[in-house]
């Protein structure tokens, strides 16, 4: 019997099921609001773990294709004190355990690998209502409509296919990064350059950090992490780019001047990103015809995690739907009991991982965080 999947969400997580399916000869339909792949910027520079995103993309048959995207040299990370003194400076290891790749990279491996039409761009989901016996109804913000034997919310944060299955709603966690990037830095911005190195960069005291990746062709995309209120976070984004950069680097007050300059130097209009969460034990009762993958089933803070959970909720419920393929509730019951263990303990860990960066004793606190994780590998 042939039955009709719908995918939410052209994201990493999405994308994977809809690979991993077809890996197993089983089609899906994947609706995608963007209107097409380069719609907008994707983001940047992403570590893909050997034990969960590395995994998923072997299920997917790409994990060869993916280590011709690894950004050589990503893995080093240096941790400094706002004086800009070196504490921790560990160089790429080689090992390949959470190598750095680019979002977009990523991303278009995936869609590639499906066949065409399997996302339908343009496609934004305005509402889904239940028809009974599992199946789904979806309406788009065009007027058009579809129907799903099983409906996958893939659909981020803010999820329409959520309701479904939770009442449960993302809450601000007390933090907001702030994006900005410098491009060609190491002779446009040496001393950021220098500063940052060649991998991740964390500079932080209590409440308030600078965190930077170094991506291929000398560009630094920095995210600068704070403790504030959302108040304070809607007088930042009403405030014309130059004035908010200025806002944000007066908090900075005192801080070595090659650290601010990622901030009072960027190139681009600076992005702010409220941080959000679910409860960390978000789970469901078992409702037919329709699951969540990704930020859409456990949205947490960023740790590292995200992109891999997803990718790892993608490929075992393609594989579920393979193992079951008379059964989608066996499938989903199965995929479910083992999503929800994973991701209650990455949202704790993501918990542990923000305190670690912006407590009390920061910088010293995320030092024990790495050499305890060294110690535990």
């Amino acid at each position: 019997m042939t039955r009709t999947i719908a995918i939410v969400g052209a994201g990493l997580g999405g994308l994977m099921l809809a690979r991993v399916l077809h890996v197993h000869g089983i089609a899906s339909i994947v609706y995608e609001g963007e209107a097409s792949p380069t719609a907008r910027n994707q983001g940047g520079m992403l570590d893909i773990h050997d034990d969960s995103g590395q995994i998923a993309l072997k299920a997917a048959r790409l994990h060869e294709a993916f280590v011709q995207l690894i950004h050589s040299g990503g893995q080093a990370s240096r941790v400094l004190d706002k004086t800009g003194a070196v504490l921790l400076d560990q160089p790429d290891d080689g090992t390949g355990g959470r190598p750095e790749v680019r979002r977009g990279e990523l991303r278009r491996l995936l869609l590639e690998a499906l066949p065409a039409g399997t996302v339908q761009w343009g496609r934004k989901l305005a509402s889904v209502a239940a028809l009974g016996d599992g199946r789904h109804a979806l309406t788009f913000i065009d007027g058009s409509t579809a129907s799903a034997d099983l409906l996958v919310g893939a659909d981020g944060a803010w999820s329409k296919v959520r309701p479904l299955l939770s009442q449960a709603k993302p809450e601000y966690v007390g933090t907001t990064f702030i994006e900005t990037y410098l491009s060609d830095a190491d002779v446009r911005h040496p001393a950021s350059a220098e500063a940052v190195g060649g991998g991740a960069f964390f500079a932080m005291a209590p409440g308030q950090g600078i965190f930077a990746h170094r991506e291929p062709d000398g560009v630094l995309h920095t995210y600068v992490a704070l403790r504030k209120p959302m108040a304070w976070v809607s007088e930042i984004e009403a405030a014309e780019p130059a004035a908010a950069l200025r806002l944000v680097a007066s908090e900075f007050e005192g801080w070595a001047p090659a650290l601010t300059a990622l901030i009072t130097d960027g190139e681009t209009d600076p992005v702010l990103r409220p941080i959000h969460a679910l409860p960390p034990d978000s789970r469901w009762p078992r409702v037919p015809g329709v699951t969540l993958i990704g930020d859409a089933a456990h949205l947490m803070a960023p740790a590292g995690d995200g992109a891999n959970l997803a990718m790892v909720d993608g490929a075992e419920l393609g594989e579920a739907i393979a193992a079951h393929p008379d059964n989608l509730e066996a499938a989903l019951s199965a995929y479910e009991s083992g999503m929800f263990t994973r991701s209650a303990a990455a949202a704790v860990g993501s918990v542990e991982v923000l305190d670690a960066c912006l407590g009390e004793d920061a910088p010293h606190s995320l030092l024990r965080f790495f050499a305890q994780a060294r110690h535990t590998d």
